[in-house]
């Protein structure tokens, strides 16, 4: 069993901000395979399908993305998930905005969202698919992520889920190694 997840804020009012690029690539990969949301369970809606006789679980926290990591956890205990079938997919401000970057593993790099699962899963091991939405060192970073998104920013910001569909049956598909090499390669020659 693996468990996907994408980070976000929930309402109407963040949908379109720089923190919420996880919701909406899981959005996007969802869509692709016609899922819906449709159930919810410790503070999270989810959505799942089975693929090669494995169950995935689509997770979206419906706590504030600080808090995403409670949620998660409880996931991860209730359907006995290992830490290394966790993937998280997150906005990052150190990757430029149309383009990802896969780890297996890492820091938070000042993400509240990560610190959080950090804190609740005691580990930093976890994979992850960052998303990039550039950095404004004129603009106070909470405000910077949660703020309004200027349109054809927002649209490059989004580029990465015309790819979620892909990336996603990659990650089901390949090692976790060769996932990294051909996406990162790929955003390093400017793809």
């Amino acid at each position: 069993m693996k468990l996907i997840v994408g980070l976000g804020n929930p309402g109407k009012g963040y949908e379109s901000t720089r923190h919420n690029a996880g919701f909406r690539f899981i959005d996007a990969f969802a869509n692709s395979r016609n899922l819906t949301f449709n159930k919810s369970k410790f503070g999270g809606l989810y959505t799942e399908f089975n693929y090669n006789a494995e169950k995935i679980i689509l997770l979206k926290p419906q706590k504030y993305i600080n808090l995403s990591g409670e949620v998660i956890y409880s996931f991860m205990q209730f359907y006995k998930i290992p830490v290394e079938n966790l993937l998280v997919i997150v906005d990052d401000l150190d990757t430029p905005a149309g383009s990802i970057k896969i780890k297996a593993k890492g820091s938070s790099a000042g993400h509240n969202g990560l610190k959080d699962i950090e804190r609740h899963l005691k580990t930093k091991e976890y994979k992850r698919i960052k998303i990039g939405i550039s950095n404004n060192k004129n603009i106070d970073k909470i405000n910077y992520v949660i703020g309004s998104v200027p349109k054809e920013e927002l649209k490059l910001i989004n580029k990465v889920n015309d790819e979620a569909e892909n990336i996603i049956m990659d990650y089901l598909n390949m090692s976790f190694d060769n996932l990294m090499n051909k996406y990162n390669k790929k955003n390093k020659a400017g793809d």
